[in-house]
């Protein structure tokens, strides 16, 4: 269950994350740090990662190639670094269910909006 961090997250949470995730790691450790989104896939697919991104262009990629790589799309918006893993922590379970179901191909994390976002 290793997962591969796109550019748009912090590289030190992949590190952060590898009690839970271990081998994972950020596209910049793979000299991937502004490579193309087909680059990261194919590299990803070739490796055994999994990619974890902020980006709905892996979860379109995702719904036209199918898996290998699976696809966790974080839906989070603008957010500080700790919530991202906070939100990832709460959620490994469902993660580790999602890796390991081989007929999902993606899997959309939000979080979850106080009622004042809710209603604008």
């Amino acid at each position: 269950m290793r997962l591969l961090l796109d550019e748009n997250l912090p590289p030190r949470l992949a590190r952060n994350l590898s009690d839970l995730f271990p081998g994972s790691r950020h596209v910049e450790d793979c000299a991937l740090g502004a490579a193309s989104d087909t680059a990261i896939w194919a590299y990803s697919k070739a490796n055994g990662f999994s990619i974890l991104s902020k980006d709905s262009d892996f979860s379109e990629l995702s719904a036209i190639e199918g898996a290998p790589p699976k696809v966790i799309w974080l839906r989070v918006g603008n957010v500080r670094p700790v919530e991202i893993e906070m939100l990832i922590r709460n959620r490994a379970g469902e993660i580790g269910e999602f890796l390991a179901d081989p007929g999902r191909p993606c899997l959309v994390i939000a979080r979850k909006l106080p009622r004042c976002e809710q209603n604008s």
